[in-house]
């Protein structure tokens, strides 16, 4: 581990990775790198964490993050209650009589995953996240500052920075480009993007207003609002705080210095339909509706990551979360090379495993914002639409089913799922490339026993944050893990493949007792029927809670072995 945070005016700043962006994407990289004993200096232009909500939507994967992190709670005490997170609305105005409101069928989601989607604006989200970050150890976090070149030296990179402390220079081994859909870092490596025209051009108007008696039967996340004018109105708090998404025209000379205060409170109150509404404008933000893809994810040792790598319209949530599995599934790669207990041929893996996923999210989202501008068009009627949006507000398939193809991938040659609409559908699989299916553990667990399932008792009611654990929680953070069923040889023989190759295998047994079930909720499955493998066979999951490889036949030492060398990118032993 590099880490030299004492540089002075003509010696570099030594570092393992430096991370270019201060949003959500690169604060995950640092906490993830961090977790792993990886020292890394944070460079962001901004003077602080974004102060507007921004993105909001957080997926049960990304929730699922923030539990490996220790803050689901402290992201749903900063959010609004679950209930409202998919709920959405659909009338002229906030108020009039042809108000529809759909609720999601959360309880239909409920049993993938021990947790679910939140909603959490980004402003707050980044909050917790930095504070995350400089809790780290190891890590420096530089606002104010600009990454004016980068420079891959082929054996390091070395970057010039400019903040408050003047010019400096900092060497890194690797760098992650976090810096947004305009990326300087992007551009400066002459990477080029893949998308359609831009969809629109927005601008965004956060405003306060006491809403919340207006709304009482009518809360939700999401109103759609087709009125004098088409627009958006996306709660922050669901009482006082709010945005309103418009578009405007540039082609008819329309532009962001129109919106004054006065314009704005129009605007509002037409939305809400109430003439004579108190408002407050709090500010503006315009952007612009696009997609893309990066053509490339990496260029030697500069890795792209969440907005910079790609770009989704808001429609769906799920840009940023898209990101936040970038960092998650790149950190580790990272450590381990770093560490030594990887090849770095496992980070070719990265974009051959992230853009393909990236690419179906950039589509989903497009999907999901042709919705709303066929509907604008007269191509669907408002009913239609309202259906449509209603539907793809779950969205499981997408963000829980999606699995990697790679050399980090040891294949069985099973089939992938197919369900009739992927993006809606989420089927639980051990099948190489697939994340390890959640299911219910206790919540205390003796060292020496084995674990195995409880049924959920009220899947409809609350989450219970305190209540049971899951598989999901037994992943190793710094090694592989290997799950099996108690009283198989697996256990043994993963000591001797972890001492050959280098490589930490932590080791999960799991019950082979059924679960009854109880009065009041179905029987839950046991290990052996959830992974496919049997009583005597054996999961291996990475890091990012992908299963690596399976196996459904007894203990083999030497197969592991060769499994944990294939995913990691190790060479064979001298002599075989």
């Amino acid at each position: 581990m590099n880490f030299d945070p004492g540089a002075g005016p003509d010696s570099p700043q030594i570092v393992d990775v430096l991370v270019v962006g201060g949003g959500p994407v690169g604060l995950a990289t640092v906490v993830e790198l961090g977790r792993r004993g990886i020292s890394t200096a944070l460079v962001e232009r901004h003077d602080s964490t974004s102060v507007f909500p921004k993105a909001r939507l957080l997926t049960t994967r990304t929730m699922e993050l923030c539990r490996e992190w220790g803050v689901e709670q402290e992201v749903e005490a900063a959010g609004m209650p679950r209930e409202l997170s998919l709920a959405l609305g659909i009338g002229r105005t906030l108020t009039s009589p042809d108000f529809r409101h759909e609720v999601a069928r959360i309880s239909e989601d409920r049993s993938q995953s021990p947790t679910y989607s939140y909603i959490c604006t980004q402003d707050r989200f980044e909050q917790i996240l930095h504070r995350l970050a400089v809790a780290t150890p190891h890590s420096e976090l530089h606002f104010s500052t600009t990454c004016d070149r980068v420079t891959d030296h082929g054996d390091h990179v070395t970057a010039e920075v400019t903040g408050p402390e003047g010019a400096r220079t900092i060497r890194a081994e690797y760098v992650v480009a976090a810096d947004g859909h305009r990326s300087p870092t992007r551009r400066g490596l002459g990477i080029r993007t893949d998308g359609p025209p831009p969809l629109g051009h927005m601008l965004a108007i956060m405003f306060d207003a006491d809403l919340g008696p207006l709304l009482e039967h009518r809360r939700g996340a999401l109103y759609f609002l087709h009125g004098d004018f088409y627009c958006v109105i996306e709660s922050v708090d669901n009482s006082r705080t709010w945005t309103l998404q418009t578009a405007y025209d540039p082609e008819l000379g329309e532009g962001p210095q129109d919106y004054t205060d006065e314009h704005c409170t129009r605007l509002v109150r037409a939305a809400v339909g109430v003439d004579d509404l108190s408002v407050g404008i709090l500010g503006r933000m315009p952007w612009t509706q696009q997609v893309f893809v990066a053509e490339s994810f990496r260029s030697g040792r500069v890795f792209l990551a969440g907005d910079a790598a790609h770009v989704a319209t808001p429609q769906g949530g799920f840009g940023m979360n898209c990101g936040l599995q970038d960092a998650h599934n790149l950190a580790w790669k990272l450590a381990a090379v770093l560490r030594g207990t990887a090849g770095p041929g496992l980070l070719d893996s990265y974009e051959v495993e992230r853009r393909p996923i990236a690419q179906w999210t950039v589509e989903e989202s497009l999907r999901n914002a042709v919705i709303t501008l066929d509907m604008m068009e007269d191509r669907l009627t408002v009913a239609e639409a309202g259906d449509l949006q209603a539907l793809r507000r779950r969205s499981e398939g997408l963000v829980l089913g999606y699995h990697y193809t790679s050399d980090a991938i040891v294949p069985d040659g099973s089939p992938a799922p197919d369900p009739e609409d992927p993006y809606l559908t989420y089927v639980a699989t051990t099948r190489p490339g697939h994340l390890l299916p959640h299911l219910p553990l206790p919540s205390q667990v003796d060292a020496d026993s084995p674990v195995g399932p409880v049924s959920h008792d009220d899947r409809d009611g609350p989450l219970d944050p305190g209540g049971p654990r899951s598989t999901k929680d037994v992943i190793a953070p710094g090694s592989l893990t290997l799950i099996t069923s108690a009283g198989s040889d697996w256990g043994s023989v993963a000591g001797l493949a972890a001492e050959s190759t280098g490589v930490g295998i932590e080791v999960v047994e799991m019950t082979t007792d059924p679960d009854p079930g109880t009065p009041d909720g179905p029987a839950c499955p046991s290990w052996p029927e959830v992974s496919g493998v049997g009583e005597h066979g054996a999961v291996l999951v990475r890091p990012d809670g992908h299963v690596a490889w399976r196996a459904p036949h007894r203990a083999d030492g030497r197969v592991l072995e060769a499994a944990v060398r294939s995913v990691m990118a190790l060479p064979e032993p001298a002599g075989v």
